[in-house]
């Protein structure tokens, strides 16, 4: 049989081992299958099944480190998981049996209690016998942190299998985000995470394993795991099996390619996730043992879970390579030059790498090795400000020979470019983009570009609005309240001084996105949502000037350290607010959170933490001078526009009508995403120009998409168009197909059905509001931008002349390769909060 695409070059940045103990662990594992009763019997699997799975080879391979014990304790839980894939398949996929399979999967929680010495109850099956088995094995070793997060890993990864079945039955091709989101859950990457801990005694200390880099860590290792499995298993699992959950059908049926484009494609977004584990590695896990105070133990413990996460990704590219179950010409390709190969081309691994726990982040590889002194210039472990050297390119030359010629640098190797023209959706052929160059061109953006007005679709939303009857009334209630906080005073030296005047609050025009998105809310409530928006809105164009142009993350982070101040729970008085930001936030939580419950305070508290927590991120890019890696910024970008506070405000103001599991469940997570990526897009659609040209800014989708995929400025507003209205799509999907077994699955009454109605068109008019606001008001248009910043702002150190613009806002000569911007503002739509956040 033919092969449906010729597999890329993989990015493989450390060498698979092989632990010494497989066949210990093949005979064990083998052992305890047949005693678990997953054999000759069950109807599921053979002796001569489970030998030719060689699960001890995949483990042996992913924990090359581990001992004895460990490895086959490893071996054993991934035998379980396999077979319960192949039994819950049998027996509740092929015979479309919904409610059996939610049955049998609601009893196996019971299996894995967080309290070791609890009863569990007696199995009825091999799937309840091995979990019981293992987890009596596994606990006494880890902690409770671990627990609690294994068993929640365990339980997304069985119960989303129910998310496979409705979309096998719906015939239903998931959208990228959707994809990636879900494929976490069902893949068991996050899950293969989890024992990693344990094979490599490398337990994450309670105080760090929540935190933002341990979360992309063990995301970024997922999808890495899971993107790599769709590539070798296509052929498999889309032609031979009919499935529609793989991540290169996804790609090919979003971007209209060829299943060649959408292989490397996918290839791409590969590599730009493990170049997101490297770059969080450097930089920001030392910030983090920082900060938190951890001690050497428990770093120790973190790099050694990091190198854990390493083993398993070049393990599992390694026994792709030789499995019968893929697509690899044989496994002729395996144990090639000591190194993971790939059966369609050589990989980008060096065995001259830099060595080290996530010291591949710096090794700039092959054709990018040139640039290796990037690092040094463009931001490393002790920099915190942005480049130095003068770096603007002239009219008409190329923006990374300015660059590198600023850094002082040699050139590219014969045949690498950084830059080349973009040629449709997928950059044409070159999807096989050599590593160094995909990691230089993220650092490689010339901030200030004239980029022209900002290009927009037709918004297909199918939601209207009637705005609030106190809309006039909020207008200058919201003027008057912001000249008390201090948001419109000047203040001299001050370089903030100045950034909103009466004149420029009155174009934006907050009360109208209010106005729109709170239609029924009385006068008073009104008030507080359009003061929330001010306060959030004044905060994503403050931030980037006090903090982001001066590269002060100290700053920035005590600033975020004295809001928490402002936001007691318990009742005690807050600390009492020094500036203008300090003042608004100090009012809005007085006014907002004194009525609630302290429980209440604590979740809005969380969401607002995370929201100042996400612009510090934004600066964080900026003072490396870094495109996101695409995952990151749409899964950040959530919280820089202020989507979870909005979201909480609402579900808080349902009191306990809905049991909060509901709020918990994977529709619920999938509609209020799907939601907030609609608005977060439409955002950055009409913020470019500003955001580009005006601030500097290199967090907005369009400049994301120029850079991952390699194209011109309107094929990005296509794609991001495009996942604009695939994210619609599913948020009505949800509403009309998962919400009625949502109600279902959890026997909601009449009550809680009718709250979580009205949720429905929360967020509906949330949406309709904040796009009647993007095109009613007067922020993001060439001439209001050009009356708010005057022209001489957009002539600041390294901007492109304007000379340099075509009529249709293309930049010429060599620019029109690059991507030429992007931008949320580093509190990008840092999102007011009572219903919305804007940029």
């Amino acid at each position: 049989m033919s092969q449906p695409f010729e597999l890329p070059s993989f990015y493989v940045p450390h060498p698979a081992r092989l632990n010494p103990h497989l066949d210990e662990a093949r005979a064990h594992s083998s052992g305890w299958a047949r005693e678990m009763g997953m054999l000759e019997g069950s109807g599921i699997w053979t002796q001569a099944d489970l030998d030719a799975h060689d699960y001890g080879l995949l483990c042996a391979y992913t924990h090359p480190d581990a001992s004895a014990a460990a490895l086959s304790l490893v071996t054993d839980w991934y035998v379980w998981v396999f077979f319960f894939d192949d039994h819950f398949l049998e027996i509740f996929k092929r015979t479309n049996d919904r409610e059996g399979g939610k049955a049998y999967l609601d009893r196996l929680p019971l299996f894995m209690p967080a309290d070791p010495e609890a009863v569990l109850p007696e199995p009825t099956n091999p799937v309840e016998a091995g979990l019981a088995d293992l987890w009596r094995r596994t606990v006494p070793a880890m902690g409770e942190d671990w627990r609690v997060r294994f068993a929640e890993s365990t339980r997304n990864l069985l119960n989303e299998s129910l998310w496979e079945l409705a979309n096998i039955n719906a015939g239903r091709v998931a959208n990228p985000v959707e994809y990636i989101e879900m494929r976490r859950k069902v893949g068991g990457a996050p899950w293969s995470a989890g024992l990693i801990e344990y094979a490599a005694g490398a337990e994450v200390p309670a105080a760090v394993s929540g935190a933002r880099p341990l979360r992309v860590l063990m995301d970024a290792f997922s999808d890495g795991v899971h993107l790599r499995n769709d590539l070798f298993s296509y052929q498999r699992e889309v032609e031979d099996e009919g499935e529609l959950s793989n991540g290169v059908l996804v790609l090919e049926k979003f971007l209209e390619c060829t299943t060649q484009e959408a292989a490397e494609a996918v290839n791409g977004l590969l590599t730009s996730r493990l170049q997101q584990f490297e770059n969080t590695v450097v930089t920001e896990l030392p910030q983090l043992f920082a900060d938190t105070g951890l001690d050497p133990d428990g770093c120790a413990r973190v790099l050694a879970y990091v190198k854990g996460l390493q083993d398993w990704q070049a393990g599992g590219h390694e026994w792709h390579l030789r499995s019968s179950r893929y697509m690899n010409d044989g496994g002729a390709a395996a144990g090639s030059t000591g190194s993971a190969g790939s059966a369609g081309g050589a990989s980008w691994w060096d065995p001259f790498a830099i060595g080290g726990v996530g010291t591949s982040a710096l090794d700039v590889l092959k054709s990018g090795g040139a640039l290796g002194d990037l690092a040094d210039e463009l931001g490393s472990l002790s920099r915190t400000g942005p480049v130095t050297k003068a770096w603007a390119p002239t009219v008409g030359e190329s923006p990374v020979a300015a660059l590198t010629a600023a850094l002082g640098v040699g050139a590219a190797a014969p045949g690498a470019s950084l830059e080349s023209p973009g040629t449709g959706l997928v950059g044409g052929s070159r999807g096989d983009v050599d590593p160094g160059v995909r990691r230089a061109r993220s650092h490689a953006h010339v901030p200030f570009q004239a980029v022209g007005p900002s290009r927009l679709p037709e918004f297909r939303l199918p939601f209207t609005v009637d705005p609030s009857p106190y809309l006039e009334a909020s207008r200058l209630h919201t003027l008057a309240w912001a000249g008390r906080m201090g948001l419109l005073e000047t203040r001299p030296g001050d370089p903030t001084a100045g950034l909103w005047t009466v004149e420029g609050m009155a174009d934006y025009d907050l009360a109208l996105c209010a106005a729109g998105i709170h239609p029924d809310a009385s006068a008073d409530q009104l008030d507080l949502t359009t003061d929330w928006l001010a306060w959030g809105t004044y905060a994503d164009d403050y931030v980037p000037v006090a903090f982001g142009r001066t590269g002060d993350l100290a700053g920035a982070k005590a600033m975020h350290a004295r809001f928490q101040l402002l936001m007691p729970v318990d009742g005690e008085p807050g600390a009492e607010p020094l500036t203008a930001l300090e003042r608004g936030l100090a009012d809005l939580w007085e006014r907002t959170a004194g009525p609630m419950t302290t429980e209440a305070r604590g979740e809005l508290r969380e969401t607002v933490v995370a929201m100042t927590l996400s612009w510090i991120w934004e600066l964080h890019n900026q003072a490396q001078n870094r495109i996101p890696d695409p995952v990151d910024y749409l899964e950040m970008r959530r919280a820089t526009f202020g989507s979870d506070l909005t979201m909480s405000l609402s579900r808080l103001a349902h009191g306990n009508v809905v049991p909060p599991e509901v709020y918990a469940s994977g529709p619920m997570r999938s509609l209020e995403n799907a939601a907030a990526d609609y608005a977060c897009l439409m955002n950055d659609l009409f913020s470019y120009q500003k955001e580009v040209e005006f601030e500097g800014e290199v967090h907005n989708a369009a400049l994301v998409v120029q850079n991952f995929f390699d194209c011109d400025y309107p094929a990005a507003v296509r794609i991001v168009d495009d996942l604009m209205h695939a994210r619609l799509d599913q948020f009505r999907h949800v509403v009309a197909e998962e919400f009625p077994v949502l109600f279902e699955d959890f026997g909601l009454d009449g009550p809680a059905r009718a709250v979580l109605a009205g949720y429905v068109k929360e967020l509906e008019n949330w949406l309709a509001g904040i796009l009647a606001w993007h095109e009613g008001c007067r922020r993001y248009r060439e001439e209001d931008l050009l009356r708010h910043f005057g022209r001489e702002a957009a002539g600041v150190p390294g901007a492109v002349a304007e000379e340099a613009v075509e009529p249709g806002g293309g930049v010429l000569g060599a620019l029109l390769v690059r991507p030429t911007g992007l931008g949320t503002s580093a509190a990008s739509p840092a999102g007011a909060v009572g219903r919305v956040a804007v940029g």
